[in-house]
């Protein structure tokens, strides 16, 4: 059965508040691989058989897991983009809009995993968390090879990641948690990409207090739970609910003890807010209140950041979820969870999705991005969350309009350069005539070595050097170039500058 994180929805009306911008603060800790940082929920929980998963079925793709996702057996609510996986897996869906064959990826294979953590890294998420339900069970096996994936995709990007523990439908938790810890998790801290704060190894525990059946623990078992890994010299963060501090709504009372034991509260938002008055309907009511009593009891404050689910139509082309990053600047908050990353089967993932009806399997009614009738790349939610989260860490001004694109302009507004060949991959900012050196390219989005195609204006001129401040080899462009590779020499992963005429 698929486990999923979705509550009642609450109540949110309410007008924008105008406020300073505090200095960017730390309310317990200094900045570290969570505080300070954007940090993305990671499931990793899609297999597909003929993967080599222990599961062997369509993990999280239908509801009957043994048999292919179809209109009739599905638990997608989003299409993810594929284009840029190696390995995919045939569905009983319908063709795609385009007339490609509908597949899916599997999280099993090392190639996903890479892919997803190059998409962090070409996009400002700094730290991944893994989630890890219960492993006791038949999901077990699979969910440790994950762990083993997501370490050797981490090193190879340069990303952070911790091990997030949800505790829904865990009926021995407190023991069997600790058990894992000590036998299995553990283990992972000894990597280089593991996340620390304050020189400890970071653990979350999401689920405690939640005012639902399958989160039953009594407040004492919590509490011995957040104290235990913190005596194992663990940072421990809590994953808890929206109204954890009144106690309330979707809260049981008589927890406040347990939320103050953790070193970092990140409350829960999928499902509370669908617009940009709900978002400001918490920043004026639950937001700075939250910050202020994580300020009192030396607690640090991660709230959670979504883009809204999409199969709701609640994401407004990015209004909403700027929204969330603007206001939460604004209180000043020591860290930002995206929820989530790769949630496609809830509709809240980031990662890279359907763009339109040609991308999505036909007739199925899953909505592609552009279903607001804005067109957005199928890497809008990534861009975004690069903006975001350049804007939360001070790299660029507070402002309340959305300064990320949906959809580049094209033609002769500018020069766009691509990750991949036949101007696929990511797409970097639009470049206007000018020089630009390696670091204000990569503030542009073109990464440095990175580029493999690139579209240029008529009558405009490209001159790609290979080394900083314009020098090394070039290459000259006056026309669009699908593939780098095909240039004497060849020109593929080397623009570190360029002069644009």
């Amino acid at each position: 059965m698929k486990l999923s994180r979705r509550t009642v929805l609450a109540s949110a009306a309410a007008t924008a508040a105008a406020g300073s911008l505090p200095q960017l603060s730390y309310a317990a800790s200094p900045p570290g691989d969570v505080v300070g940082k954007v940090t993305v929920g990671y499931q990793g929980w899609f297999a597909c058989p003929g993967d080599g998963a222990p599961i062997n079925g369509w993990w999280h793709w239908s509801r009957n897991w043994g048999q292919p996702p179809s209109p009739s057996n599905t638990a997608i609510v989003s299409w993810p983009d594929m284009r840029d996986y190696s390995a995919t897996y045939q569905t009983a869906y319908a063709n795609l809009g385009n007339g490609q064959p509908a597949r899916l990826f599997s999280s099993y294979d090392q190639q996903t995993v890479n892919t997803h953590f190059q998409w962090m890294q070409q996009n400002g998420c700094d730290t991944a968390a893994l989630q890890r339900f219960n492993p006791t069970g038949g999901e077990g096996p699979t969910r440790d090879a994950m762990a083993a994936k997501v370490r050797q995709a981490a090193e190879q990007y340069g990303r952070k990641f911790y091990i997030m523990y949800d505790a829904t439908d865990w009926t021995n938790m407190q023991s069997e948690m600790k058990t894992d810890w000590i036998n299995k998790m553990r283990a992972y801290t000894s990597s280089s990409a593991y996340a620390f704060q304050n020189g400890k190894p970071v653990v979350c525990i999401w689920g405690f207090g939640f005012n639902e059946a399958n989160k039953a623990w009594p407040a004492s078992v919590c509490l011995d739970v957040v104290n235990w890994f913190k005596g194992q010299g663990c940072y421990v963060i809590g994953g808890v609910p929206t109204h954890w501090r009144p106690g309330n709504e979707d809260s049981r009372p008589g927890y406040l003890e347990v939320y103050h034991a953790f070193n970092m509260l990140s409350p829960w938002m999928v499902g509370r807010i669908s617009d940009v008055a709900g978002a400001d309907h918490y920043y004026n009511n639950v937001n700075q209140q939250d910050q202020a009593d994580c300020d009192a009891h030396g607690i640090d404050y991660q709230p959670c950041v979504i883009p809204g689910d999409l199969s709701s139509g609640h994401r407004r082309h990015g209004d909403l979820m700027w929204r969330q990053f603007y206001n939460l600047k604004r209180v000043g908050v020591q860290g930002l969870y995206i929820s989530m990353f790769d949630e496609y089967n809830e509709g809240n993932q980031i990662a890279k999705t359907a763009e339109s009806a040609s991308w999505v399997p036909s007739g199925s009614q899953i909505r592609a991005l552009d279903e607001d009738g804005t067109a957005c790349t199928s890497d809008y939610y990534l861009r975004l969350t690069n903006d975001g989260g350049r804007m939360f860490k001070g790299q660029s001004p507070l402002t309340p309009t959305r300064p990320t694109v949906p959809w580049p302009a094209q033609g002769g507004s500018g020069v766009i350069f691509y990750e991949h060949v036949d101007y696929l991959g990511v797409a970097g900012a639009v470049l206007a005539k000018g020089n630009y050196t390696r670091a204000q390219l990569v503030a542009a989005g073109v990464q440095d070595n990175w580029a493999s195609s690139v579209k240029v204006p008529a009558g405009w001129t490209v001159t790609i050097y290979a080394e900083d401040n314009f020098g090394g080899q070039t290459w000259v462009r006056t026309a669009d170039t699908p593939n780098f590779t095909t240039l004497s020499p060849n020109a593929n992963d080397q623009l570190t500058s360029v002069r644009i005429t």
